[in-house]
């Protein structure tokens, strides 16, 4: 968690200097791109919410993505990222959503994808997505990893 701090704060000072939002949507990174964000000082003024979206009822619970909306899409890639990032930013009324979905480790997940494998997206006024591959079982490293990138994803996207 420290070692993702200073991601978070440049994050932080840049949103609250552009008076803009930030909604989150985070998978295997399991909340430490939500917590990193909260532990900023002054985070009320731009940090809206987040949940962790783990789970396909948790995705069509709390971001009304139904089963029907993901034909022809799968989790842990760009495309689904990218949907994470719009339903949460529109759901919660932020400028921008930021998303990350993937297989943390030590194996991969039920669709193929290696551990260490990750997708990141950022919707609002502008949309960006990455891939992300450690190549590493180790379940923690990765989950910090994805997290870091998804903070400096969105830091690339708003600073631009």
């Amino acid at each position: 968690m420290q070692q993702l701090l200073p991601h978070a704060e440049r994050v932080a000072v840049r949103l609250k200097t552009r008076g803009e939002t930030l909604a989150v949507a985070e998978s295997s990174a399991g909340g430490l791109i939500s917590a990193a964000l909260l532990a900023s000082p002054g985070a009320s003024a731009f940090y809206v919410g987040g949940a962790v979206i783990y789970t396909g009822a948790a995705r069509e619970a709390l971001l009304g993505i139904s089963p029907a909306m993901l034909t022809g899409t799968r989790s842990a890639t760009e495309p689904y990222a990218r949907l994470l990032a719009d339903a949460i930013a529109n759901k919660l009324g932020a400028t921008w959503g930021l998303a990350e979905t993937g297989a943390s480790g030590p194996s991969g997940n039920r669709y193929g994808d290696a551990p260490g494998h990750a997708c990141v997206a950022v919707f609002g006024p502008v949309a960006r997505t990455i891939t992300i591959e450690t190549r590493r079982e180790d379940r923690m490293e990765n989950m910090r990893v994805f997290a870091a990138a998804a903070l400096d994803l969105l830091l690339q996207v708003i600073t631009d």
